[in-house]
């Protein structure tokens, strides 16, 4: 699982060298297509992150990825605020690979810009649970 969050934080590195300044800069299809491929990259290995501790957990086995956010909240693995966070950046990343005519530019934009912290507490909360089981 560690192996994972290295690979996060490698996302998160590349997604700082790439964030655009402005919107403007955002627009430009290369700044655009890697933000939003970094986005995914990093929202997936935090699912796949969320799935490696309920299996390590022995939490039972989720029927979707909603559940994994579930059983790791009912375990209080995450808290109830970064499992509604969960939720939506996984929404956000089915928007992103399967209904592109959809994206807000504006809205991964300030996603961008104002919500990368996200990953960071994610990071935390998962991390003090993995000190806690040792």
């Amino acid at each position: 699982m560690l192996a994972k969050i290295d690979e996060l934080e490698g996302y998160l590195r590349e997604l700082e060298q790439v964030k655009p300044v402005s919107l403007e800069e955002y627009k430009k299809i290369e700044k655009k297509r890697s933000s939003e491929r970094l986005l995914q990259l990093s929202i997936e290995c935090m699912i796949d992150i969320c799935a490696l501790m309920v299996t390590g957990l022995r939490l039972g086995l989720p029927s979707e990825e909603d559940d994994l956010f579930e059983r790791l909240e009912q375990a209080g693995i995450i808290s109830p605020l970064m499992k509604e966070t969960l939720r939506k950046m996984k929404a956000f990343r089915n928007i992103l690979v399967h209904e592109y005519g959809r994206i807000d530019d504006e809205l991964v934009y300030e996603i961008l810009q104002n919500k990368l912290n996200d990953f960071d507490k994610f990071k935390c909360e998962i991390l003090e649970a993995v000190r806690r089981q040792n």
